[in-house]
């Protein structure tokens, strides 16, 4: 199999805007290292509390509340707030391009829940 191609997508995968404006403001928010271990934890609550869900369990009603509570505190900061929709787009967008080439090779790639 050829990569070429793969290459050619990557370098344009890094010309793009959603990759651009995330590394952008990557390297600005996670310069603070208050925030960067806030973002650290509110990501690690994020993953918890969804495989909970995906496993079928309760999530417990505090951990919920905390997650709750840190994500209005990294949000309500602006550049913050950027930086995180900025990561969901380029995430969204990977999502995509993945499905785009398991289709392609005709892969059944199914998560559960």
């Amino acid at each position: 199999m050829e990569y070429s191609a793969a290459y050619r997508l990557a370098d344009e995968i890094r010309a793009s805007e959603e990759y651009r404006t995330y590394h952008a403001l990557k390297e600005s928010v996670m310069g603070d290292e208050t925030v960067a271990a806030l973002i650290r934890e509110y990501r690690k609550m994020q993953i918890s509390l969804q495989m909970n869900v995906m496993a079928g369990k309760e999530n417990d009603p505090e951990e919920v509340q905390r997650f709750s509570a840190l994500s209005g505190l990294l949000f309500a900061k602006q550049e913050v707030s950027q930086f995180l929709l900025a990561e969901m787009r380029l995430q969204q967008a990977m999502a995509d391009i993945m499905k785009i080439v398991t289709d392609a090779a005709g892969l059944e790639l199914q998560l559960p829940g």
